[in-house]
């Protein structure tokens, strides 16, 4: 690439952060309960299970959206795409604020929130398409995610604060839906008034700017050896994200309320700084499959305390550890999969690569309630130690953009 003659738009840093915005809302939608699931089935009479289904259903939703979504970031663009998204998460997070008191109102919100969520996630890789050059796409990947912890720390560890400072659960709840659901209107029109779809001049050399249509997208991805090992990898990796996100409250069952959203908060912390520093680096050394190998293998002395584990500090420091790990894999194997997936469009090859981990997570997340936490974790430890070896096949990705 002849990087002298790509010229770049400061205007690219807003989108980012708008971008940035609407993701944090989504993913704090889409956990809002998962730390708060006792209270939770107190307050409205329930179980477990279906307190975990309020989570759920943006995996189930996912599954039916993900590549209508894909399709329209793909042919609509991307500022119709994310606009889409964003509209959603205004009006159904103020649903979900005014039908606080009612489980079937919150369900319905849930899903139509759902609906947004991969119209706003699938987006990431098309972002850094669209207004950054090649070098600093995993980087962009790497803030795209980190936007997505952002929101999970706050859905797990803001939450129950909220909740224990109310003088009764039904007001603690209320209150914080609201306050969720207002964050959620002001994202939606920032979003609205300030998108755009792409700079006056491509970031990147037109050699790479052309790709096949959606369709012909999906069936050449999955006809690419390393992207078969990829979705692999995210079928299991995002799986157990997703699983140990969603019930973290049972995960979590000898701690208390407020020190479940803490280790919920820290395992997020863990990964912010490495989708900060491990992306960065990944674009720095322009290599990504040491990266991803690096995430494999170091994630799981932390998915192995969280297994072992019931005390608060042990579990703190092994969430710790795991967040940082498989939540900076995810960042650089997005970018990743745009560099091998070429020529097929951005958001088709996210869309599929998080298709995989919502399956997944769906089926982790039932297999937990039902086998308990401590085999399912097991089961999550053997799991990890197939996705090292499956890593260790995966061959290089970024040299021919360079």
């Amino acid at each position: 690439m002849k990087e002298s003659k790509i010229r770049v738009y400061p205007y690219r840093w807003t989108i980012l952060l708008l971008y940035f915005l609407i993701t944090v809302i989504i993913e704090i939608q889409w956990l809002t309960f998962a730390s708060i699931s006792t209270v939770a089935q107190e307050f409205y009479g329930t179980s477990a299970l279906r307190i975990d289904f309020l989570s759920i259903i943006f995996m189930i939703v996912f599954i039916v959206m993900s590549i209508p979504a894909s399709y329209v970031l793909d042919t609509w663009g991307l500022k119709k795409g994310l606009m889409i998204g964003a509209v959603l998460t205004g009006i159904f997070g103020v649903v979900k604020s005014i039908g606080a008191n009612n489980l079937l109102v919150v369900t319905l919100a849930q899903t139509g929130l759902a609906v947004a969520q991969p119209f706003i996630l699938n987006a990431v890789t098309k972002v850094g398409a669209k207004w950054f050059p090649v070098q600093e796409r995993a980087t962009v990947a790497g803030l795209g995610s980190l936007a997505q912890y952002v929101g999970i720390i706050i859905a797990l560890a803001v939450t129950p604060l909220l909740i224990s400072e109310a003088s009764e659960a039904g007001f603690g709840i209320s209150r914080m839906l609201w306050i969720y659901g207002i964050a959620s209107v002001l994202g939606a029109i920032l979003v609205l008034l300030f998108m755009k779809e792409e700079p006056p001049t491509p970031p990147s050399d037109e050699e790479f700017t052309a790709r096949i249509s959606p369709i012909a997208g999906i069936k050449d991805i999955f006809s690419k050896r390393d992207m078969k090992f990829l979705l692999l990898l995210f079928f299991i990796g995002l799986g157990i994200f997703n699983a140990v996100s969603t019930c973290i409250d049972q995960i979590c069952k000898d701690l208390t309320v407020e020190e479940t959203g803490l280790v919920g908060g820290v395992m997020l912390i863990g990964g912010v700084l490495g989708a900060l520093i491990l992306p960065a680096l990944s674009d720095k050394m322009r290599k990504r499959k040491p990266f991803i190998v690096l995430c494999m293998i170091l994630m799981l002395p932390g998915l192995i305390g969280l297994t072992l584990f019931s005390a608060f500090v042990p579990m703190m420091i092994s969430a710790f550890i795991f967040g940082f790990f498989i939540m900076s894999a995810g960042p650089i194997g997005f970018q990743y999969g745009a560099e091998k997936s070429y020529p097929a469009p951005e958001s088709t090859s996210q869309g599929i690569i998080l298709l995989m981990g919502q399956v997944s997570g769906i089926l982790f997340v039932f297999g937990l309630n039902k086998t308990g936490v401590f085999v399912a974790m097991l089961s999550f430890v053997l799991l990890t130690v197939f996705n090292v070896f499956v890593s260790t096949r995966l061959r290089e990705s970024i040299s021919k953009f360079l």
